[in-house]
């Protein structure tokens, strides 16, 4: 979701707030003409004709510090952002202005620059104390540094010299729900929208405080007032999208993605939830993706200047420096699959960085930290200042861990910072960017016969790409529910968002299929009673009644793995089946059903299963899937012994061997970094090289899954 901070700006480049500062300067009667025709320029958007009276004042007088200043910020403000920012630095030399620091400031922040932001506003507040919109600025800078106490601080110290400040209550709301405390930015916004009822970003931020929440209803409302009032602003098209995906309304969310682009190309975000939607959609082709995800990462590279790298002697067999980009080294699905990799890779042949691209650090973070030699920032800094910070710390294979989900940092992987540069983990899908050398997966997810779907080079390991770190602490199993209630429960606790049309038809067959069974949904969203209603009413029109459901919302980590206490059979859901809550399910002994794909995302069940050595849990198709479900579903006993075993099933298989999995991605690393040096040497790109080298001389050798706790039904 993007939130609308309010920023008040003294340029005149769109801002709101302080007037333009007085001339300084004794000029002659004729510039100060030419500057007040300049600034009537700038304020209605002839940016050109602006531009060409400020630079015949400074022809007159190369000192004149409002022309030079203001020429700064139309400068920015149209791209030229190094020359513009040098002017507006020169500017503050000859005068150092608390305005001009104030404006240097917002420049500074909307190139990603907030620690410089924040330097320059109170730099602007040592010069004037009272200046209220500085203060208003400082707070928003400092809630984007992930610093929401301070910028309540800022925010409070607004309102006290100013208290009927809007834009200051909607940014102190900002700061109340970032540290957690709803109720108060309840109250904010409710101030800033009862002094200014049209004012459309506190309508969206409070749609964020709202989805935050989990109350969807409420925020799609919210969203919608917004842009009823601002129907041009890119970013609540897409908040919109976002809810509405939330909501299971898959298409209309992928039309509020597309109105989000077409308002603003540059609209990051939206183009990533679009590609990210389009693999959700049943109905939505590999190629239509495709198409989508190949004209972003054109128009990503065409905005880039990529780096050259040169190999050098010795480069072969060194140390190789891995930098692994992610919003998500926390408690998240790829935090929990990637803690017990890193621990078991060889420091001594790999150093790992990491690039943190989200200010959210927890208990998993601090585990994962020791095992990474350096732990950089990147949140709030551009492309560009993020692509040299990895050149100059000597990267040499760079991971992208997030693909089109949540705080991806893709557009920076079009300057090609890194030599090599891979994507894994995070992602389902070709990322569009040819920047981004190879995609790591699988022969399940990466079937020869689907390389055509990536831009990417394909890289298979071994066995399974994910590796799967048991959860601590260890819940106990629980008896089959169905030996106690005599009723069979089936289960799904994934994302509402991956429950489309097709899933729900076809659950409901597989509950009017197996009599007086019931089904078991748990997730976020269905803490929300609306979306409970919405549920319940998607299955009566299908006919299974509402008795037959169990909707619950989500728990910790622990209670949700409790849960599966109450499920004898997991569903899974397609094209987008489950990662993690796939292997949480079998380590808690229940065995799930999934549904042979099409593409990498809808194999995933199929990876997974294939690891643990339950393929025949694998259907055809819809009708295969039916008949498995009623024949497992009449197999107590199987099932019964399974759940007894599963968990030392899924221990002893190469999902949970780390060991053994660190060292096929050493392996992959090694031969990516092998065919860079040869491609380099060659003058070849390293996809090119690749089609030469042959999948046995990737990796290691493969080793049988132990098998062991099989059991036929």
């Amino acid at each position: 979701m993007d939130r609308l901070g309010d920023k008040d700006c003294a340029d005149v480049s769109g801002g709101q707030g302080a007037p333009l500062p007085a001339l300084v300067v004794a000029a002659p009667a004729t510039v100060a003409a030419l500057l007040e025709t300049a600034f009537a320029h700038h304020r209605t958007g002839r940016t050109n004709d602006a531009a060409v009276l400020y630079r015949q004042i400074l022809v007159v007088e190369p000192e004149h510090a409002d022309a030079m200043h203001f020429l700064g910020l139309l400068l920015c403000d149209t791209g030229e952002h190094a020359t513009g920012l040098e002017l507006i630095q020169q500017s503050i030399l000859l005068q150092p202005d608390a305005t001009y620091f104030s404006n240097l400031g917002n420049v500074l922040g909307r190139q990603g620059q907030h620690d410089a932001a924040i330097a320059a506003y109170r730099e602007a507040l040592a010069r004037r104390p009272d200046y209220v919109e500085a203060h208003n600025n400082l707070g928003n800078a400092l809630r984007i540094a992930a610093d929401p106490l301070g910028a309540m601080e800022s925010c409070a110290n607004a309102l006290a010299l100013q208290p009927d400040y809007v834009e200051a209550w909607s940014n102190l709301g900002d700061a109340l729900t970032d540290h957690g405390s709803f109720d108060a930015a309840m109250k904010s916004y409710a101030k800033a929208l009862g002094l200014r009822p049209d004012y459309a970003e506190a309508h969206n931020n409070l749609g964020n405080l709202f989805e935050k929440q989990g109350r969807l209803d409420e925020a799609t409302a919210c969203y919608r007032k917004a842009i009823a009032l601002k129907p041009g602003v890119a970013a609540m098209h897409n908040n919109l999208g976002n809810v509405l995906r939330d909501q299971g309304l898959l298409d209309d969310a992928v039309a509020c993605f597309r109105e989000a682009i077409a308002l603003d190309a540059n609209q990051l975000q939206a183009h990533s939830n679009l590609l990210l939607q389009l693999n959700l959609l049943p109905h939505a082709s590999v190629d239509e993706q495709f198409d989508a995800a190949r004209r972003f990462g054109e128009q990503q590279i065409a905005r880039a200047r990529p780096f050259v790298h040169e190999s050098r002697a010795g480069d072969l067999t060194r140390r190789l420096r891995v930098g692994f980009v992610s919003g998500d080294l926390n408690t998240h699905p790829v935090g929990f699959f990637l803690e017990s990799v890193v621990a078991h890779l060889d420091k001594a042949r790999f150093e790992l960085v990491a690039y943190v691209t989200r200010l959210h650090e927890d208990a998993l973070t601090a585990r994962l930290k020791p095992h990474f030699s350096a732990w950089h920032r990147l949140a709030g800094q551009h492309d560009e200042a993020c692509a040299k910070r990895i050149r100059a710390d000597g990267i040499d294979i760079l991971v992208d861990l997030s693909g089109h989900t949540n705080h991806n940092r893709l557009p920076m992987f079009a300057w090609k910072p890194a030599p090599v540069q891979v994507s894994w983990l995070g992602y389902f899908a070709t990322t569009g960017l040819r920047a981004i050398d190879y995609i790591l997966g699988d022969r399940h997810v990466l079937p020869d016969a689907e390389a055509a779907h990536f831009v990417e080079q394909p890289w298979r390991l071994p066995d399974s790409y994910v590796c799967f770190t048991p959860p601590v602490p260890e819940v106990q199993i629980g008896t089959l529910p169905v030996l106690g209630s005599g009723t069979l429960t089936f289960g799904c606790f994934n994302h509402l968002v991956k429950l489309n049309d097709a899933v729900i038809e076809l659950w409901a067959r597989v509950l009017r299929a197996v009599p007086e069974s019931r089904l078991f949904l748990k997730t976020r969203q269905l803490g929300d009673s609306s979306m409970r209603r919405a549920m319940s009413a998607r299955f009566a029109a299908l006919g299974i009644d509402d008795a037959r459901l169990t909707l619950e919302g989500a728990s910790p980590r622990t209670g949700l793995l409790a849960a599966y206490n109450r499920v004898d059979i997991a569903l899974d859901p397609f094209p987008y089946p489950g990662g993690t809550t796939t292997l949480e399910a079998l380590w808690m002994g229940v065995p799930v059903l999934t549904r042979r794909g099409d593409r990498f995302l809808s194999h995933i069940g199929e990876s997974i299963l294939h690891n643990v050595g339950l393929a025949q849990w694998i259907a055809r198709d819809n009708d295969d899937y039916v008949e498995k479900a009623v024949s497992f579903a009449a197999a107590h006993d199987y099932l019964k012994r399974l759940r007894a075993g599963l968990r030392q099933q899924l221990h002893s298989s190469p999902l949970c061997d780390a060991a053994r999995f660190a060292r096929n991605l050493e392996a992959a690393f090694r031969g990516m970094w092998r065919q860079y040096v040869a491609g380099a040497q060659a003058g070849l790109h390293p996809q090119a090289v690749a089609q030469q080298v042959v999948n046995t001389e990737r990796h290691l050798p493969e080793k049988a899954p132990n098998h062991a706790g099989h059991i036929s039904p």
